[in-house]
């Protein structure tokens, strides 16, 4: 079992948000590998359950908000007695790389993301993979508060299409060939 989680904010005014880029990559993977599927609610989450390649994989889309995604991803992993650092994959929107830019990794610090700082004091460590979605910094005039929660312009946008399913790629890759082949694959930026 594996379990990937996209960082996001639940309900209508977030969709499309540039701090729900994770989100947009989870639809995307249910789209892909399971079309048609109804989300279940478990753990404090959206979830889906699909089979890639003989191995179990839990889509999470966190219902508790960014700054309290460790709580559901948390009890995920204690629920199926898994290894962050081999089963769990954490997709997450990131301003300090370029639009549409992508950085897997499978540890590191939290980047001063709250969700992902969130998930590191629920799972006690940061040792498990994360994949990093660009989404440019705010201009000087914005507070990172309020840009991570408006939507991208058109031509950011486009790019994000792009991105979003580059990532589904990677993500694919992870799953069945690893951190290393998915980061040595798809990084960029």
């Amino acid at each position: 079992m594996k379990i990937i989680v996209g960082i996001g904010n639940p309900g209508q005014k977030y969709d499309r948000t540039r701090h729900n880029a994770g989100f947009e990559v989870l639809d995307r993977l249910a789209r892909r590998w399971s079309p048609g599927s109804v989300a279940r609610s478990r753990f404090k989450a959206s979830t889906v359950e699909v089979l890639d390649a003989d191995e179990k994989v839990l889509l999470l889309k966190p219902t508790t908000y960014v700054n309290r995604t460790g709580e559901c991803v948390a009890e995920a992993v204690r629920f199926y007695k898994l290894t962050p650092e081999e089963d769990l994959l954490i997709v997450v929107d990131d301003a300090s790389l370029q639009c549409g830019a992508m950085r897997l990794r499978a540890e590191g610090g939290t980047g001063g993301h709250n969700g992902l700082a969130n998930i590191k004091q629920h799972l006690g460590g940061d040792e498990w993979a994360r994949l990093r979605l660009g989404i440019d910094a705010p201009p000087q005039s914005q507070p990172l508060e309020t840009y991570v929660l408006d939507r991208f312009n058109a031509d950011q946008q486009d790019t994000m299409d792009g991105t979003y399913d580059r990532a589904v790629d990677a993500t694919a890759c992870w799953l069945n060939e690893g951190i290393t082949t998915a980061m040595n694959t798809y990084n960029s930026g």
